[in-house]
Formats: C-alpha cells, structure tokens, sequence
C-alpha cells in the first residue's frame, strides 16, 4: 500500500466519522470511570485508534483498520477474552470520543503529557516516536529562527503541535488542519513550506516523493505515547499497565514492534 493510497484511505475514514466530536474542554462531567468488570459485563472493548499515522494505525484494502495499534488492541482483546472493536478516530477528537463514552479505551498514538492527563489516565509507555519539523532539502533550516517567515503544516492539537507552538518564534505561522493526512495533503501541494510530524510520517513522504528531497531539519522532542482510560479508572488501568508489563516481558510486544517496525521495541520508561 502506497502512503497516497494510505492518506486517501484515512481521509475518508475521518470524513465518515463526520468531525462531529465536541471539543474536548469540559467534557469531564460527561465521562464515567470504568472497571475491568465493566469490561467483561459487556464482553467486548471499544478501541479508539488513529488510521492515518502508518504504521501504527492505517486502513488495509477492505477500508479495515490495521497496524501497530491495531495489534496491540486485539492482544488486550485475548487477555481480556473479549471481542474487540476498532474505532477510527482523529486527533482533535481522540479525547471527546473517550470522555463521551463512544470509545473505552485510546490506543491512538497519544503522546503522555501533564497537560493532556488533567483529563484523562495514560498507562506506562507501550510505544515512541520522534516528532520532527520536516522540510524539503532547498528551504535551508538549521535553527528555530530560520523559521521566521515560513508557513507550516500541523495536526491541530497533536503533540507536534503542542511542541512548535512552544518552540517557534514569533514571525514563524502555525497552520493548523484536523488531522495528519490534511496537514501532509497542504505540505505536498506547496500551501506551507514546512510540516510538523512525527519520524514516521517523515519517512513515508520522503520514500513516496523522492524528488522533492524531504528531510529532517530538527528533531523537536521524543513523545513516549500510552494507552489512556477516562479519569477515575483505576482499576481498568492497572490491568492495562500489568498486561503491558507482561507482553513486554515475554516478547509479544517485541514481536508486533518487528512486525510493523521491522526492529528490536525500544526502551521506554515508566511511572
């Protein structure tokens, strides 16, 4: 699958989802805590996942969700011995669709912040990414000043957007789209001269548009991303953090990050 075809697919997954999601500000009232028999009452878990951040979420040939994220669901899915469900989301409404119930759980790519955790539970770190300002090899950028007067490209409320918004200087414009593929979308077309994303994604474009010569040009932060539960759901997520321990020690874990990475699962830290 071509990271066009990835980008068409996850655009229309996220025009399907209708962007509907109210903003994620105050939502906290509507939210309930959830147990690990609320769970096993109901015999299936709502997975919410991103699809447009190959390869940890995209969609496969029949318009399925598939990747990293996705495996590592269904793993939660055979410990839990439940059904799971995989429920396309996006960046700006990951939170509302977890604090409205429409989701039970976030295995969405979702960077572990102190601000993101006034509203939610992340579990330990179960995967990492890079998140780097990218460019092409002609647009000379060194340093944060050199961005003074370029135009770039951000999924509005993801961690790359947390992470320019606080390191750019004035004189440097953040546009901000819905979600990855949007902000890819404006990048290649010439709209900005420059895309905040992750390694991943940097790495797709650059492979899919060789002649354009896209580059890293500063690695902004490393994001350690975990599973998230609503507020209060303690005893849901010390299930997900002893099950994550558990995978990660006899290999299951390992072996999706082989699968989709194609190396060894990092070191990542814990709380």
């Amino acid at each position: 699958m071509t990271f066009g075809t990835i980008l068409k697919s996850a655009r229309g997954a996220v025009a399907a989802l209708g962007l509907a999601a109210l903003a994620a500000t105050g939502l906290s009232h509507g939210a309930s805590a959830q147990s690990i028999d609320d769970i096993l009452s109901k015999k299936k878990l709502t997975v919410g996942m991103l699809v447009d951040v190959a390869p940890f979420g995209l969609l496969d040939t029949q318009g399925k969700p598939e990747g990293y994220d996705a495996d590592v669901a269904r793993l939660m899915g055979k410990y839990l011995g439940v059904e799971v469900e995989l429920v396309p989301v996006t960046g700006p409404n990951r939170i509302p669709y977890l604090l409205t119930n429409k989701v039970d759980v976030l295995v969405a790519v979702f960077g572990i912040t102190p601000e993101r955790a006034k509203q939610v539970m992340f579990s330990i770190p179960y995967s990492t990414i890079e998140i780097q300002l990218i460019g092409p090899k002609k647009t000379e950028i060194k340093s944060l000043d050199q961005t003074v007067g370029k135009k770039i490209a951000v999924a509005r409320a993801s961690t790359q957007d947390t992470a320019l918004t606080a390191a750019v200087p004035k004189g440097a414009t953040i546009m901000r789209f819905d979600d990855d593929a949007t902000a890819v979308q404006a990048f290649l077309s010439g709209q900005v001269d420059l895309l905040g994303a992750n390694n991943l994604i940097g790495a797709n474009i650059a492979q899919a548009n060789p002649d354009m010569g896209i580059e890293r040009k500063i690695t902004l932060r490393s994001q350690y991303n975990g599973i998230t539960v609503r507020r209060g759901s303690t005893d849901f997520l010390q299930w997900i953090n002893t099950f994550l321990y558990f995978v990660k020690n006899n290999g299951e874990l390992d072996a999706i990050n082989q699968k989709w990475f194609k190396e060894p699962l990092p070191t990542m830290p814990t709380f």
